[in-house]
């Protein structure tokens, strides 16, 4: 049997923000951590600055076995990269640190516009990881880390064993009707390489909110 088969059902947060963020004290993905044990849901939690750093806690994640990696950074201005403090890792170049790493798991990217076509391709067929999530458009840190929160909590909740694509879209829904933030996911296909379903708030949205 192989690792990914034998994975643990747990949280492995990483994060990386810009020093203004760092100086308001926007620490997301830590939140979303304090919050996860608060809830019993086992998660690590490791902050990086560099490229080289992140690749050493890539590896780390690798050790663990957990099941979903939560990324959380600022994205490039093209859509095409994410960003640590210092350094830019253009999608590629992720795909490549994420090889070997991320098969048959998930990936969530709470990143800004990040989570889109040119992500998915080249991700999912690089690592052959089970789906990518994230949102589709700009979000607020104060919306980010009570959307990421109440996600994974419905997702435990609900299965604390599995995320089954049923359960992913139900709770996906729930949290994106509540917060007004859509939602892209993107799931490995034999057939397409990838499908994507975006998520959209049910409820009315108002004409300043209107989505693209």
């Amino acid at each position: 049997m192989s690792k990914s088969e034998t994975s643990k059902p747990k949280v492995f947060i990483i994060e990386s923000l810009d020093f203004k963020d760092e100086e308001k004290n926007r620490f997301e993905g830590h939140i979303i951590s304090n919050i996860l044990q608060l809830s019993k849901i086992e998660t690590k939690y490791y902050y990086v600055r560099t490229k080289s750093e992140f690749k050493e806690v890539i590896s780390k994640f690798y050790d663990s076995d957990y099941r979903y990696l939560h990324i959380s950074c600022h994205g490039g201005q093209n859509q095409d990269s994410i960003w640590t403090t210092l350094d830019e890792i253009h999608f590629d170049e992720l795909a490549e640190i994420l090889d070997g790493n991320l098969y048959k798991k998930r990936l969530f990217m709470s990143s800004c516009s990040v989570v889109n076509n040119k992500l998915a391709e080249s991700v999912i067929p690089k690592t052959n990881c089970y789906s990518i999530i994230g949102p589709k458009k700009d979000i607020e840190f104060r919306d980010a880390a009570i959307m990421w929160a109440s996600f994974y909590h419905l997702m435990f909740k609900k299965n604390k064993r599995n995320m089954f694509r049923d359960g992913l879209i139900e709770n996906m829904q729930k949290v994106v009707d509540t917060f007004g933030q859509p939602l892209n996911y993107f799931s490995i296909s034999r057939r397409q390489g990838f499908t994507n379903k975006t998520i959209l708030p049910n409820k009315y949205i108002g004409p300043e909110e209107q989505l693209e």
